[in-house]
């Protein structure tokens, strides 16, 4: 497993496979390793004849990131390495800011409308440099597959409307979300959560479960479905609720009617404590067991 860690030397690499005709899989992270982002790298070794993961901080300064955020992504490459080096990785890509932003950089790429929803709404913005910075990375990279995962459902939605907009020649695989044996959704956010606090936490997946069930018995009017799930909610007094949506899984549009479309996005943000969860469900009229390479949106 080379690591690297300047620009033009895995653009050098990624020609070289690119001309011997290797299939690249590539798993974009910032680091901080759990089992989600393991199960993306080990459907990309599945996959692909070349598995290259790639992780990059922006500099907290550039991008107003609180002290939280640094805990969070701790830089700690050699750990990060440790976790990688059993499922085969052959490359890591680890550039500095300066490599990806070099002075004078001065392009964005953004993705209108979907970005201002949900998360959008919450925290301005918060797509405008993760869609830049992909399109930066495919560029570079260039691979044939990018693997994301469910859990940030709506920033995989932009990404796939990034790369359908501008002909980019990769395929976004979606990999299921991957949850701890109590429910909760595997996120690097998780190790900040006191006891008390993850079982507050566990109240996400529930009430998800509930519009599951709800769908799966039948229920097809998303207020219905919405007024259940706030029941639960709102019974957990270790929970802030920042929102709670149904819409579709292209637009991001509220649904009412859910018997209409094929595919349904139900989604949850919330603060636990000092800490903000995400949490999703995608509920589908065929359900859709398999456990890889969703083709969900």
């Amino acid at each position: 497993m080379e690591i690297i860690t300047k620009v033009a030397r895995m653009q050098f690499v990624a020609h070289k496979l690119c001309a011997e005709q290797k299939s690249i899989g590539f798993v974009p992270t910032m680091g901080a390793f759990h089992e989600g982002h393991l199960t993306q790298v080990r459907e990309a070794r599945r996959m692909c004849d070349v598995v290259i993961v790639s992780i990059f901080i922006n500099s907290p300064s550039s991008r107003g990131a609180s002290d939280q955020e640094a805990d969070i992504h701790p830089r700690d490459l050699a750990r990060d390495a440790d976790y990688l080096a059993p499922i085969d990785v052959d490359y890591i890509f680890a550039p500095s800011p300066d490599e990806i932003y070099p002075p004078g950089f001065a392009s964005t790429v953004r993705v209108p409308g979907l970005s201002e929803r949900l998360e959008g709404r919450s925290i301005p913005d918060v797509f405008g440099e993760v869609t830049t910075e992909m399109t930066i990375l495919f560029n570079i990279v260039r691979p044939k597959f990018a693997f994301l995962g469910q859990r940030d459902a709506q920033q995989t939605i932009i990404i796939k409307r990034l790369v359908q907009d501008l002909h980019l020649p990769v395929e976004i695989v979606v990999v299921p979300i991957v949850r701890d044996p109590d429910g909760l959704a595997c996120s690097s956010r998780n190790r900040l959560l006191t006891p008390e606090e993850r079982h507050s936490a566990l109240v996400l997946s529930r009430a998800l479960r509930i519009a599951e069930e709800l769908y799966d018995g039948g229920e097809r009017h998303s207020s219905r479905i919405i007024k259940q799930m706030r029941r639960e909610l709102d019974g957990e007094p270790g929970l802030t609720l920042d929102y709670l949506a149904i819409t579709d899984t292209e637009r991001l549009e509220p649904v009412e009617d859910l018997g209409q479309i094929r595919r349904i996005l139900v989604s949850i943000a919330g603060f636990v404590g000092q800490n903000r969860l995400i949490d999703n469900t995608i509920l589908c009229g065929e359900k859709q067991r398999t456990k890889t390479r969703l083709t969900l949106w």
